[in-house]
């Protein structure tokens, strides 16, 4: 059955579109014609404004276009969304939005302290993985499916925890320090280890986890988190099975692998430019030794 029927607002999200939109708008009106009114700016390079276009528009195809609606009727496609959303999205955020931004937002009274707390990388560590893998419960997990407020704040939540999460790693502002060589590889690797168990739950399961995919009822109530309830009440409904031929416990598994693959391809992508910096790095320094070195051997020739 196509999912055509649930009609243009569920498939295309108009609502989220426009705060998008205005979200998009505030940013460059910040970014370029309020900046002079910043004690601290730099100008929008070109290269942070196509990071925030990018962020926007791969936010919008995992929330506002029918992956989303997809999302909520196989669970490979809710994997797909959780993957991109917390491990793609924040890092292009933090990189697109100036350091003079971020610097005014985190020295606010109410954010400082506790923006400085969730950024230590063994807490930013702990509490995002640990709420990523919590949300996976299947009774946890049911539960907040079933309520539109709970799914929207929980989800909301984890999202600013991935930016604590991902601060260490890619920040770019001036006196704050990101992890240095070594440690951002360990952390990148901690990272990866500590998403695996929630991963190999849902990959090795044999069983059905969650009824928000497989029982009927269950699912026709977490459908009305994307599906307007007058819409759903005109459908005759009886189960996701109507939108697809996996069987339920194999869509469940390849959305477990489908998370690890893009956990995997994002973090070796970071692996990937932190060997890069760090050869780069070596290389500058042998030149700065060798110019020393060959500055002192001029000068011990000249007395």
């Amino acid at each position: 059955m196509p999912i055509g029927i649930f009609g243009f607002q569920s498939l295309w999200s108009p609502l989220f579109m426009l705060v998008l939109a205005f979200i998009s708008v505030l940013f460059f009106l910040i970014t370029v014609k309020w900046r002079k009114d910043f004690k601290e700016s730099e100008p929008l390079t070109k290269r942070q404004a196509g990071l925030f276009v990018t962020a926007i528009l791969v936010l919008y195809a995992v929330k506002g276009s029918p992956v989303d609606l997809l999302g909520h009727i196989m669970f490979s496609y809710h994997m797909v969304q959780m993957a991109v959303l917390y491990l793609v999205v924040p890092p292009l955020l933090i990189k697109a939005i100036p350091w003079w931004v971020w610097k005014v937002v985190i020295e606010l009274p109410v954010i400082k302290n506790v923006f400085r707390l969730f950024t230590k990388p063994l807490v930013a560590l702990i509490f995002f993985n640990g709420m990523f893998s919590f949300y996976h419960i299947p009774l946890i997990f049911d539960y907040i499916k079933m309520s539109e407020t709970l799914h929207g704040l929980y989800t909301f939540i984890l999202f600013i925890f991935a930016i604590f999460m991902w601060w260490p790693l890619v920040n770019e502002m001036p006196n704050r320090k990101q992890l240095a060589g070594i440690r951002k590889v360990g952390y990148i690797f901690a990272n990866g280890i500590l998403l695996t168990p929630a991963c190999a739950l849902i990959i090795f399961a044999s069983t059905p986890l969650y009824a928000t995919y497989s029982d009927a009822g269950s699912w026709l109530k977490a459908m009305e988190l994307c599906v307007p309830v007058t819409t759903l009440q005109g459908l005759n409904l009886s189960g996701p099975e109507l939108f697809s031929n996996m069987p339920v416990v194999e869509d469940q598994q390849l959305g477990g692998i489908i998370m690890k693959i893009i956990q995997e391809i994002v973090y070796g992508y970071i692996l990937a430019i932190v060997f890069f910096e760090w050869y780069r790095k070596e290389q500058r320094d042998e030149e700065t030794i060798t110019q020393e070195a060959l500055a002192r051997h001029q000068s011990n020739l000249i007395k």
